[in-house]
């Protein structure tokens, strides 16, 4: 089976909104990661920063602590005692921003203790020492164990610092390759959603687009009489029923202006044919007549007494004239100008050779083409019967329904009519059909013949548009 072109134009959009959704989605996620990594660089940042501050503060410590020593000077005591306020926030700071890296905090740790102890077990106790007795806090042993200490807080703060540099290069390094992985992932889902795009494009141009202009272009070719063209039927699901459809529709229009061809050349050599038939039975019957009578007329005028002559051929033209209402019947029937359908359908039942059980239920007066169509198809089929349908009863109803005139006539024959045999019912047809009527011919062998005539009582719009 053809897959549909709904399902297909499904399948494609959603092939596309895959690719487009996960380019998406792939950079939303490097966003995200780039994003998280760009913060963690920028925590390294500040946490060397408040390190840098933190080791800072104890060199001003250490600094403030040596001059006051070594001078006894109160005023240097000052950046000692700004630095000794300043260092357990920073140190509560760095501990805190770490707490997620167990090594560097183990370190801050380690910081954290030896700049307490540095500043409990040495500063303090130094400080008071040199102010109740500076040459003993001048001495060598202090010197070299502030030293110590010193150094040991230095190697930390440089293991703490050279550790955090690594983390944020790496840190800054992952953003990196997250930024690229992202601008990557944009640029191929941008390339791809182009691709897939133009490719749909491109898609619907050929299953779409380009048959429906061929389709557009053969409508035009058709309303333009050529009934010969064809679309191919080899486009997916609704697209091809489409052109099937016009192909069928085509076929339909050209087989019905054939019909219509053949119906109208019937026409035109039934109507010559009539007029032959006129002019024969004018030739041979009353213009013969005539003549006869106008020699009789001259013989009549030689002689003494004419009088009988007189009434003979007044008798002959009588029949003259007679025979002249007979011929007019035949070109159309005098008893349906003055009476109407009904009165002419009673008259033809009264005239048939087989027994007629009528029934009609129509107005007074019907449009005259409707009347004369309806006559005929009565006469032919009484016809008919009587020929070659060996029946006991014929059945007719008229009526109208819809503003429509059904005709149904019905029999008890043999049945076995075909409707494209004999130039009767060919006839009958075309000139139900010449009024946007139908003509149905139901007979099967040995169950009868049923006609079923419906005429619009309303001209058809092509018909009186043409008018």
């Amino acid at each position: 089976m053809r897959v549909g072109l709904t399902l297909r134009l499904a399948a494609a959009s959603a092939l596309l909104a895959v690719v487009v959704g996960s380019a998406f989605v792939v950079m939303i996620s490097s966003s995200a990661q780039l994003r998280d990594l760009q913060q963690q660089a920028h925590r390294s940042e500040d946490v060397l920063v408040v390190a840098n501050q933190l080791e800072r503060f104890v060199v001003d410590l250490e600094t403030g602590q040596r001059g006051f020593v070594i001078t006894g000077t109160q005023n240097l005591l000052e950046p000692w005692r700004a630095a000794r306020a300043a260092i357990p926030a920073e140190l509560g700071q760095l501990t805190r921003m770490v707490a997620d890296n167990p090594g560097q905090h183990a370190i801050a740790d380690r910081i954290a203790t030896a700049i307490n102890s540095y500043v409990r077990d040495y500063s303090l106790p130094l400080v008071a020492l040199a102010q109740r007795d500076p040459p003993a806090a001048r001495t060598t042993a202090v010197t070299e164990e502030g030293k110590r200490l010193l150094d040991a807080i230095r190697v930390d703060f440089d293991q703490f610092l050279t550790t955090e540099n690594t983390l944020a290069t790496q840190r800054q390094d992952r953003a990196d390759a997250a930024d690229h992985r992202s601008t990557v992932a944009a640029t191929a889902g941008l390339a791809g959603s182009v691709l897939l795009i133009a490719a749909f494009g491109t898609y619907l141009t050929m299953v779409i687009a380009r048959p429906v202009r061929r389709a557009a272009a053969m409508a035009r070719r058709i309303a333009g009489g050529d009934l010969s063209s064809r679309l191919p039927e080899h486009s997916p699901g609704e697209i091809g029923a489409l052109q099937h459809s016009f192909n069928t529709m085509s076929g339909s229009l050209r087989h019905s202006r054939a019909e219509l061809a053949a119906s109208r050349t019937r026409i035109v050599a039934a109507a010559d044919q009539e007029r032959r038939r006129i002019e024969r039975d004018l030739h041979d019957g009353i213009q013969q007549r005539l003549v006869s009578l106008v020699l009789d007329l001259h013989d009549i005028e030689a002689e003494p007494d004419g009088g009988r002559g007189v009434g003979r051929v007044a008798d002959e033209l009588t029949t003259a004239l007679d025979e002249l209402r007979e011929l007019s019947r035949g070109i159309h029937p005098a008893i349906l100008t003055a009476g109407g359908l009904r009165a002419a359908i009673k008259a033809l039942a009264r005239r048939a050779t087989v027994p007629v059980e009528l029934e009609v239920d129509v107005p007074a007066r019907l449009p005259d083409p409707v009347e004369v169509a309806a006559y005929y198809v009565v006469s032919e089929a009484l016809a008919n019967t009587a020929k070659h349908a060996n029946a006991t009863t014929v059945h007719i109803r008229l009526h109208t329904r819809e503003s429509r005139l059904r005709l149904t006539i019905r029999d008890d024959g043999d049945g076995g009519a075909v409707p494209g045999r004999g130039s009767g019912l060919i006839g009958l047809t075309d000139r139900v059909e010449a009024l946007s009527g139908t003509l149905t011919v139901t007979s099967p062998a040995g169950d009868g013949t049923t006609l079923v005539v419906e005429l619009p009582l309303e001209p058809a719009e092509s018909t009186s548009t043409g008018q």
